[in-house]
């Protein structure tokens, strides 16, 4: 029996057969063409587009078959890629100026995107590299004549092991036999955990050697809700898990279903509010269905994403407003731009040496207002339309930067007034709390703003000194820290002595060990991925803010994380033994 530990990106426990999925790679060679063939090197290149939208296009259909249209977007997203003019043109360029092959061209330019998001050192940028290789796999398939390993006649369940997945691979799952799968590489931002999670596959990622220490036959245990694969598990290993995986396949239908349309209020009365964080508005329909009360965290990025201009004030507003149509009167908070500058200069003076602390997110906005003026006057028109809209600025340090926000917008307002455009003169502003100097000083950043919202992933990593996503510091990354735990009561101290709103937005705060805890630091809002929704409902829901508070009370007067989370796991446990 062997243990491996990785990153849990859906939930579920489940235990079958290891299947292999070989690393689908293409040995592309620099090979020049005569100029006699360039033409038929474009054409092969040209039908093995076809060929690959044409299969994505059918992978759409099944998509909406099996998870609803909401996720379909992803995939629409790739045919726009290869479709996408000036990709092609920069192929056709390799091919006809170059001379090169239709592989080589393929090869060279996707692989310069693809390095393009690698140097941006941004989580949710790097998990999009993943798209572009699924792409440049694709069209190298067809134009090299090769097959995929047939996953449509399995005649047993089974676990698939690979070194990734591509989220065209994932949707195309069959959920009646494959029932989970691990993978070497990966992160939770990925679409390849978001389709798994819409799906209800359970999984795990970045197991690192997973793929070559696994055997095809090894049966195999999965915990997505911990993060833990157990390779060839002993009688009394398997006994108990396949209890577990009983009792949780149960308990989550079962949640669903009981809590859906039930309020999240405390056993003596308090009333606590649960919402949802999406990426794209399709994700709409499928947090409503989890008992969303709103939208708590709208990420705009995806406006951004693959594209050769910066997107219009139109792209947004329309944007929004299909989020908006979706939800109805409920509440939506839509935060603005949060990247990098190396998304938007390619030049060498644009190379930062440490971007998690350089031009990005508010600094960036407001350093290129022709970025930021088109999302904000966007907002301002849908809050008008939509009534119960609110803005969100991520990564606030001061408060001279939201004074200078507040100047922009006015600028805004004033271009808007000018044009004759309808939009809400009052909307409301908050920002994210995710630096050190943000939480510390809440109490005078509340007298400039509406709401805060705590975003516990970089406010961790700023606190603790730890890149998340680096492998060999990721276990310093410790959200039971004392020191978050500190910034965490501060923050909302501060809320609660200004009257203003506080929310968490963060992983931190869907994570059921924390719930407890947060609550009884006076915590009353948690906005957290949609499956989420559930599980912290039925906790709320089987608590009193008393006992809350003394969870709470115990756990700041220990000394370190692992004395926290093993504390809060004790507590937890009497409520979902189920998740743990």
């Amino acid at each position: 029996m062997h243990i491996k530990k990785g990153i849990p990106v859906s939930p579920g426990i489940v235990i079958g057969e290891a299947y292999i999925l070989e690393n689908e790679e293409y040995l592309v060679r620099k090979k020049e063409i005569p100029e006699s063939e360039t033409q038929n090197e474009i054409d092969r290149f040209e039908k093995a587009c076809s060929a690959s939208v044409t299969e994505l296009q059918s992978l759409v259909t099944d998509v909406n078959k099996k998870i609803g249209q909401g996720y379909s977007h992803i995939l629409d997203a790739y045919i726009k890629i290869i479709d996408d003019p000036s990709t092609k043109s920069q192929i056709k360029k390799v091919i006809a100026s170059d001379h090169f092959s239709a592989e080589y061209a393929v090869e060279t330019v996707l692989k310069r995107y693809i390095k393009a998001l690698m140097v941006l050192n941004d989580q949710y940028f790097s998990a999009r590299v993943q798209d572009i290789q699924d792409i440049k796999k694709r069209i190298l398939r067809n134009l090299f004549g090769a097959k995929k390993q047939d996953l449509t006649k399995l005649k047993k369940s089974i676990i698939i092991v690979a070194q990734d997945l591509s989220p065209s691979q994932t949707v195309s799952l069959d959920r009646e036999k494959i029932i989970g799968f691990i993978t070497d590489t990966g992160g939770r931002t990925s679409h390849t955990a978001i389709v798994a999670r819409a799906m209800g596959i359970p999984a795990v990622v970045g197991l690192e050697t997973v793929s070559v220490d696994i055997s095809g036959g090894d049966i195999l245990v999965v915990d997505g809700n911990n993060g833990l694969v157990i390779i060839n598990p002993d009688e009394e290993t398997l006994k108990k898990y396949r209890q577990m995986e009983k009792i949780f396949t149960n308990f989550e239908k079962n949640l669903t279903i009981e809590l859906k349309d039930q309020p999240s209020v405390t056993l003596d009365g308090h009333k606590v509010r649960i919402l949802a964080n999406i990426e794209f508005p399709e994700e709409v329909a499928s947090s409503l269905k989890f008992g969303a009360e709103g939208i708590g965290l709208y990420r705009t990025e995806f406006l951004y994403i693959n594209t050769r201009t910066h997107p219009t004030e139109e792209e947004h507003f329309k944007a929004y407003k299909k989020a908006i149509d979706e939800l109805g009167n409920k509440e939506i908070i839509i935060r603005t731009l949060d990247m990098g500058a190396d998304k938007f200069e390619t030049s060498e003076q644009a190379k930062e040496h440490n971007p998690f602390l350089g031009c990005r997110a508010i600094r960036l906005c407001m350093l290129r207002t022709e970025l930021f003026k088109p999302q904000l006057k966007a907002i301002l028109r849908i809050a008008f339309y939509g009534k119960n809209v609110k803005m969100m600025l991520p990564m606030i340090a001061t408060v001279e930067e939201i004074r200078q926000v507040k100047a922009i917008l006015e600028q805004v307002k004033s271009e808007l007034r000018r044009s004759n455009v309808q939009f809400s003169d009052n909307l409301q502003t908050g920002i994210m709390i995710e630096t050190p100097s943000a939480a510390i000083t809440a109490d005078l950043l509340a007298d400039e703003v509406d709401f805060f919202s705590i975003g516990t992933n970089d406010l961790i990593q700023y606190t603790i000194a730890v890149d998340r996503i680096n492998e060999k510091v990721a276990y310093l990354y410790q959200p039971a820290h004392p020191a978050i735990l500190r910034l965490l009561q501060n923050v909302i101290a501060a809320g609660k002595k200004h009257n203003k709103r506080v929310a968490m937005c963060g992983e931190m705060s869907g994570d059921p060990l924390y719930t407890i805890l947060l609550l009884g630091m006076g915590l009353m809002e948690f906005s957290v991925t949609p499956t989420s929704i559930p599980t912290l409902k039925k906790i709320i829901r089987s608590v009193t803010m008393d006992e809350a508070k003394k969870t709470c009370e115990k756990a700041l007067t220990l000394k370190t994380s692992e004395e926290i989370r093993n504390f809060l796991t004790t507590r937890i446990k009497r409520i979902i033994p189920e998740a743990f």
